[in-house]
């Protein structure tokens, strides 16, 4: 074999070898991710100002469903997801400031805004669901149900429900703190939480942060 042989059949190698080389270090980096071993948000030195779930929760995994049937996480647009939880058929001021507080932390996301999605998660449908306020947090009239709410405030958010033990098992947080929403990653991992005490700047902080060291 020529050196020009040698030399070329090296370029080869090498052009093969590192997407193999790329794909198996991604798959390892997420591998200790997901499972709780490697903090990646900590690591990239973000001083976050919401709390890390550990170990993150595979939302992924849940029996979701939408108003027309399944709807499997895998099918989603691969998205940083901010995550509504209202256990119950009532929607009161915890939940109403839930909505309207991850609304507009999206609208200020700015260039950000279609790399991140919102998701309502109850364990009823909105048909179901009463809005239970006597007033909105912007001042809006009030609508005649949850579901015209839903429709008039948060049409770019997408409702979802899940059986009562999964719901509860996903998100304990909200036994102590009704005013508690989430930050699940593009691959469906529930991986921080956030709450009234957290400024919504402090918010935006973060997913920026998030969104600048991520592909998603």
């Amino acid at each position: 074999m020529t050196e020009q042989s040698r030399s070329n059949r090296l370029v080869l190698l090498t052009i093969i070898g590192l997407p193999v080389t790329m794909f198996l270090t991604a798959t390892w980096l997420w591998y200790y991710v997901a499972s709780g071993h490697l903090d990646l948000v900590g690591a990239l030195g973000t001083a976050n100002q919401g709390t890390l779930v550990e170990p993150p929760r595979p939302l992924h995994e849940a029996q979701l469903l939408a108003a027309d049937g399944p709807k499997p996480y895998a099918g989603l647009p691969v998205k940083w997801t901010m995550l509504v939880v209202n256990p119950g058929a009532e929607c009161g001021e915890a939940c109403e400031a839930k909505l309207y507080v991850t609304r507009q932390i999206h609208l200020a996301l700015g260039k950000y805004f279609d790399r991140v999605d919102r998701i309502y998660l109850s364990d009823a449908g909105l048909s179901e669901t009463e809005l239970a306020v006597d007033a909105l947090s912007d001042q809006s009239p009030l609508p005649d149900s949850f579901a015209s709410y839903m429709e008039q405030q948060h049409r770019d958010l997408l409702p979802l429900t899940l059986a009562s033990g999964e719901l509860g098992a996903l998100v304990p947080e909200l036994r102590e703190d009704p005013s508690t929403w989430y930050l699940v990653d593009p691959a469906g991992w529930v991986m921080m939480s956030y709450n009234s005490s957290i400024s919504y700047k402090d918010v935006i902080s973060d997913l920026k942060f998030l969104l600048k060291n991520s592909s998603e």
